[in-house]
């Protein structure tokens, strides 16, 4: 098949031609976007998934139907190695920008960018390293007014004025934080705290996180009232007939169709994880002589899929580990594809310290560098799964 014309697109938080599977939670952040707008009570929302399974994408969507309702919108990823409060006002500027050109008041345009100012210039010097962003420089800061170098404070009073602005115009603001897992437990309190006061005012104003599946568990660490004041939403694998979907309607617009004995296969190979529902179907395409795809099509392209998938996807987080931290990974993937646990589901760190011969505490520094690495993570005391779907396969094909 022509390489030029496929339509498949594998690649870090890019949209596929063909969003299946995602449509309730895109119809329930219409309604949310409306209700808020509208003064009516709603929650903000957290998307938790591994890797690979389309969280950045579904953010960016979710970001494009508050953006096509003319909300003031801004996006940050956290870092472990950073502070929140540049990268939220760098977020919030943006947000501003895309409501003040149409606000008929200019003086308050200014003064919600002079609060802005002040917030961003709160940050400790330390927490400023490699940060080029300055707030703007047009408008002299608000002293007194989300200054106060308490974040959760700053944060409801940053919050409030942004969305006040916003409610001017009938809109909201609607903040997105991807990788929120990363948050520092203190900042992640904060937001929670300013988050719960934002919607207790009933401001029009939502935060949208996405990250790794212990993130509810680390929002409810941070505050109890947490797991009520979010509308916590799994992003998952897509059941068959939606990686169906996936294959078929971008293949269509192309005018080529696929046999149902090779989306069999298809199914077969990539459990409907979107990433690799996107690189298998790339390969196939590419690989495949005539129209319509089959199975054989499917087979001869597999290993060329795996083996890109072991390079690019696989084999670079593979590579950031320690001996250690490789030795940990490799005792967790001999506990999985078995019976017991044949989708590599989280196990016990008893159960891996006994694989290697180890005493559990002996092997925390292990643990805890994978789990900052973002390889691992543990959604309840004693346990821990890989962040990304078959890599326990993976690391069990290595050998």
């Amino acid at each position: 098949m022509d390489p030029i014309r496929n339509p498949y697109a594998p690649g870090a938080g890019q949209r596929p031609p063909e969003l299946a599977g995602r449509d309730r939670e895109l119809s329930q952040f219409e309604v949310t976007l409306e209700r808020v707008a509208a003064g009516r009570p709603e929650r903000s929302m957290v998307l938790s998934g591994l890797r690979g399974v389309g969280k950045t994408v579904l953010l960016n969507a979710l970001r494009g139907q508050a953006v096509q309702r003319a909300w003031g919108t801004g996006k940050l990823e956290a870092r472990p190695d950073q502070s929140l409060r540049i990268p939220i006002a760098q977020a919030v500027h943006a947000a501003v920008r895309e409501v003040a050109h149409r606000h008929r008041d200019p003086d308050r345009v200014d003064a919600v960018a002079g609060v802005l100012a002040a917030f961003a210039q709160r940050t400790a010097l330390e927490d400023r390293k490699g940060i080029r962003w300055r707030p703007p420089v047009d408008v002299p800061a608000t002293r007194g007014r989300a200054d106060s170098g308490d974040l959760e404070l700053d944060l409801v009073e940053l919050f409030t004025d942004t969305a006040d602005l916003a409610r001017d115009l009938g809109v909201g603001i609607a903040l997105f934080v991807d990788e929120m897992q990363d948050v520092a437990p203190s900042e992640l309190a904060a937001l929670c705290g300013a988050c719960h006061e934002i919607s207790q005012q009933g401001a029009p104003l939502v935060v949208v996180g996405a990250g790794l599946p212990h993130l509810p568990v680390a929002l409810a660490a941070a505050k109890s009232y947490a797991e009520r004041l979010f509308r916590y939403v799994r992003v998952d694998r897509l059941p068959r007939p939606m990686a169906d979907r996936a294959w078929l309607l971008p293949a269509a617009s192309e005018g080529v169709t696929i046999t149902p004995e090779a989306l069999d296969e298809l199914y077969r190979l990539t459990d409907g994880y979107p990433y690799f529902v996107q690189a298998y179907g790339k390969v196939t395409w590419d690989t495949a002589v005539a129209d319509p795809i089959e199975v054989a099509d499917v087979q001869a392209a597999a290993p060329d899929a795996e083996a890109e998938l072991a390079v690019g996807f696989f084999g670079a987080r593979y590579d950031r580990a320690t001996p250690a931290e490789r030795d940990y990974m490799s005792a967790m993937a001999d506990l999985g594809g078995v019976p017991e646990n044949p989708d590599d589901g989280p196990v016990t760190t008893a159960a891996v310290a006994k694989s290697l011969g180890r005493k559990p505490q002996s092997l925390s520094p292990a643990r805890d560098g994978l789990i900052k690495k973002g390889l691992v993570y543990s959604s309840e005391r004693g346990t821990v799964a890989f962040t990304v779907p078959h890599f326990g396969k993976f690391l069990r094909a290595q050998r």
